[in-house]
């Protein structure tokens, strides 16, 4: 009796060390496994890193789409950072700039990076930005402003279904410590 207790014990030891294995590479493969879900589904609203050539798109004129700026801070962020412009009505096909303010709050230099999305996630394969201060992480001498510009078109071949794109920054402090 005694041996097929000892049977017993290893085989739940050994299906229980399975289990483990198996869940460390599937936390391990989440990440890509995210990417590809989002490629197919068009979710996240992933942006492009670095900007497109500015191209010369037939402006759609009947036709009018609502691009909303949002702003937030990553909390280890002490800075102030808005949009100057808090909605705009565009045309699709027609080039337009939008300024962003941040400010340093410390009396330290301060390294930041702004990382976009885009609302709905679809949008984003449309939505194209020639400039934006997202492109490179930006460097602020203590108790700096700057206004920020980022120049943008939505391609006309946007789907009309779509009436309202969200574009949001969140601006993180890259600040290394001393």
């Amino acid at each position: 009796m005694n041996e097929a207790l000892k049977q017993k014990n290893a085989k739940l030891v050994r299906k229980l060390l399975l289990i483990a294995v198996a869940m460390f590479g599937f936390g391990y493969a989440l990440v890509p496994l995210y990417d590809v879900l989002c490629d197919i589904t068009g979710l996240n609203g992933k942006v492009t890193s670095s900007a497109v050539k500015e191209v010369i798109y037939p402006v759609d004129k009947s036709r009018e789409i609502t691009v909303e700026f949002i702003t937030s801070l990553n909390e280890a962020a002490p800075m102030v950072f808005r949009a100057e412009t808090k909605k705009l009505k565009i045309h699709p096909g027609e080039y337009y700039t939008v300024n962003f303010y941040a400010e340093n709050k410390t009396d330290k230099v301060m390294k930041a990076q702004a990382i976009p999305s885009i609302s709905p996630g679809l949008a984003a394969e449309y939505f194209k930005k020639t400039e934006c201060f997202c492109f490179t992480e930006q460097i602020f001498k203590a108790r700096e402003g700057k206004t920020m510009p980022v120049r943008f078109v939505v391609n006309p071949d946007l789907p009309k279904q779509y009436k309202t794109i969200t574009l949001a920054y969140t601006f993180f402090d890259n600040t290394k410590p001393e």
